[in-house]
């Protein structure tokens, strides 16, 4: 028992060293015509648990809410995504790759240390943007390194919150998506379809209709071809009438709509979205898609693997140091070893970036890094196998090695060869697709 906790005590803390940040790639715009304005979001996710819910004002001075999102922030609830309160202050966020230059800190200011009711208390306390960005300024908000955020009232003023800076801006029709606005160049919207989607279709026509607001949340949604992934909630903000209209995984056919005002009135609540729409095939094959993230199974074996080959590198290393001049097939021992070496690594990269798994093979990085390389190690441990295998039935067959080492060799063909199938199973070969 005491192996198995150390085991998994290492795992977490190599898994929290090689913990690369999980983008979500989402979308909104913001629409202003003759005083109503009109804000739609998708939000991209592979979350299985989209909710909505309602929190009353607490007292004469606060403001009451409803928000929708689909992470769970541990013992604060759902992180929230996107909102609306009572006063039609909405708010939107928007993973972004954090631009190469320096972020300003203050340590004099309010640091945050629980982000979840942070961006709650915005909305429960601020009734415009004006009063948002002067909340804001009171804290550290570099906190959120790979965000940005909007928010928007009921006159169509705007506030982008980035990391080191905000800005208020007051145009009639606004796009945005995974970028930080005040250093946009081709770099960070060049490949973000969505975006430009959405910049087309606003550039001869603008209306504030359900119709045509929904035919653009619509325009900028993304159903990518591997597992249908990719919009989990596109929602629909009326400022002006405090209306909300949600759409449930590509699906803008069956729309869901709440009035804030009645919601809040029924008292605090949560809703579950997925119950609220029809069946919807494309979101049960994704929740029947089995990775480490969303599987105990699977998370468990990679924890196994982790120690099997952690146990393996240490072993046969030695051994083939020891024995490597005595020893038939010594060079099979090194082999081993360094591969069980790279298969930690890459075990390590499936844990921590979830989109290899829904993104086609082979996987590309938003920008060139380590795992575009990474991403041939499942072919790799094919071309490996051929020889550790024929080495593993010559072995069987000899005397020249201990009992407990060809126990160990072959477990650890058997493991690859059980990975093998998982990475078919999860498309890592299909770079013909």
């Amino acid at each position: 028992m005491k192996k198995k906790l150390a085991i998994r005590i290492l795992l977490f803390s190599i898994l929290m060293i090689f913990n690369f940040e999980i983008v979500n790639s989402c979308s909104m715009y913001k629409i202003t015509i003759n005083g109503k304005s009109i804000v739609g979001t998708n939000f991209d996710a592979y979350y299985l648990t989209p909710t909505i819910w309602f929190e009353n004002a607490t007292n004469a001075k606060t403001y009451g809410a409803g928000f929708s999102g689909g992470r769970q922030d541990g013992i604060n609830g759902i992180a929230p995504q996107s909102g609306m309160n009572s006063e039609g202050l909405t708010f939107s966020r928007l993973a972004s790759p954090t631009p190469e230059k320096g972020i300003a800190t203050s340590k004099n200011k309010k640091q945050i240390t629980n982000p979840t009711l942070y961006l709650k208390d915005i909305l429960h306390y601020c009734k415009n943007v004006d009063e948002v960005k002067e909340y804001i300024s009171k804290y550290d908000f570099s906190y959120f390194l790979q965000d940005v955020f909007i928010y928007i009232d009921k006159s169509g003023k705007y506030l982008v919150v980035e990391p080191y800076t905000m800005s208020i801006g007051n145009d009639a029709k606004y796009v945005l998506s995974n970028f930080c606005p005040s250093v946009t160049t081709d770099k960070y919207t060049n490949n973000l379809e969505r975006y430009h989607n959405g910049v087309e279709f606003l550039k001869n026509k603008i209306d504030t209709t359900l119709a045509f607001a929904t035919a653009l949340i619509d325009t900028m949604h993304i159903c990518r071809n591997k597992v249908g992934d990719g919009t989990l909630l596109s929602s629909i903000w009326d400022l002006n009438q405090g209306m909300i209209t949600m759409y449930f995984y590509h699906d803008f056919k069956h729309p869901v709509q709440f009035n804030l005002k009645d919601e809040l009135y029924k008292g605090d609540h949560i809703l579950d979205i997925t119950k609220l729409f029809p069946p919807n095939a494309e979101f049960e094959k994704l929740t029947s898609y089995k990775i480490p993230q969303n599987s105990k199974a699977i998370m468990s074996f990679f924890t196994f693997c982790f120690g099997l080959f952690a146990f393996s590198v240490f072993y046969f290393f030695i051994s083939y140091l020891r024995k490597k001049k005595t020893n038939t097939f010594s060079n099979q021992k090194l082999l081993l070893a360094t591969f069980c070496a790279a298969m930690i690594y890459y075990l390590i990269v499936l844990a921590t970036n979830m989109y290899i798994f829904y993104f086609p093979s082979p996987y590309k990085d938003y920008t060139f890094s380590h795992l575009n390389i990474a991403a041939y190690i499942p072919f790799l441990t094919i071309l490996i196998l051929i020889p550790l295998i024929i080495t593993n039935w010559k072995l069987l067959k000899e005397k020249t090695w201990n009992l407990f080492s060809k126990l160990l060799f072959t477990v650890n063909n058997i493991v690859f060869l059980v990975l093998v199938m998982l990475f078919k199973y999860w498309g890592l070969y299909n770079i013909f697709n």
